[in-house]
């Protein structure tokens, strides 16, 4: 019986990705998840695809929301801030809650993924990810906590990734990328974000010419994200600004990115 729900979950899904019901296919996720087995890497894709939508407009709408209170801050609208900062705690409440399901599931997967490498790397990473955008909204003590899981959880993932995939993996190349984002975004490291977004990106190009094509295509577009990164880290630091880096996030709409974020 709970092979035909988890079957059932499944399909709805996979429908509900084709409608671009996010938050109908994260719920049906939730359900296989509850299901206590092992994700292939087709489910594992739809897992994070579906709490990546999810996740992602939640975050641009506290950013836009956090913008606009700022705004209306400096314009001495005190009712209207008001408005905005109720509302803007709202989406805060709700992308705290979207990310701690993410990060109870990854917690349950990486026990039923022992013995598989990649999905080990895959749950550990998502956990620093989801970690990381609790940080960006949070402030003080809590914010610290957040940050400091999510570094542990990326250096639980680097630990094995470095172990046991090749440099070219996507998602070793994933972590590479949202490490060095992390750094760079939460800790206010551009040294660390360099050097870990240069040496993620060296070992890579070394392997470039043994990739089967339909890997290649895959691994060149992270290998872009991270030079686009180091470009535009280099450039503010030489001229004492900050930009915002680009994460793989930009291509959360895609099945063929693994489904990170």
């Amino acid at each position: 019986m709970a092979g035909d729900e988890r079957d059932r979950a499944l399909q709805l899904a996979r429908l509900a990705e084709q409608c671009g019901r996010y938050d109908d296919m994260a719920a049906a996720m939730e359900e296989v998840v509850g299901c206590q087995a092992a994700l292939n890497s087709e489910e594992r894709n739809l897992l994070s695809l579906a709490f990546k939508n999810v996740v992602g407009s939640k975050r641009v709408a506290w950013r836009a929301l956090s913008a606009l209170e700022q705004k209306m801050s400096d314009k001495g609208a005190e009712k209207k801030v008001e408005l905005v900062q109720n509302y803007c705690k709202q989406v805060e409440a709700e992308l705290i809650a979207a990310c701690d399901t993410v990060i109870a599931a990854s917690t349950t997967l990486q026990e039923h993924s022992a013995g598989d490498d990649e999905a080990v790397v895959f749950f550990h990473k998502m956990a620093g990810d989801y970690q990381r955008y609790k940080a960006e909204v949070l402030t003080g003590p809590l914010c610290q906590a957040c940050a400091e899981l999510a570094c542990e959880s990326y250096k639980a993932a680097s630990a094995v990734a470095s172990e046991t995939l090749p440099p070219t993996n996507p998602i070793r190349l994933g972590l590479a990328l949202n490490f060095s984002v992390f750094y760079y975004e939460i800790l206010n490291s551009a040294e660390m974000a360099c050097k870990l977004a240069k040496a993620a990106f060296d070992d890579a190009i070394t392997e470039l010419e043994h990739l089967e094509p339909d890997a290649y295509g895959e691994c060149t577009l992270i290998l872009q994200l991270l030079r686009d990164n180091l470009t535009l880290w280099t450039s503010a630091d030489l001229q004492g600004g900050s930009r915002r880096c680009v994460c793989n996030h930009v291509l959360q709409h895609s099945r063929a990115w693994h489904g990170q974020d």
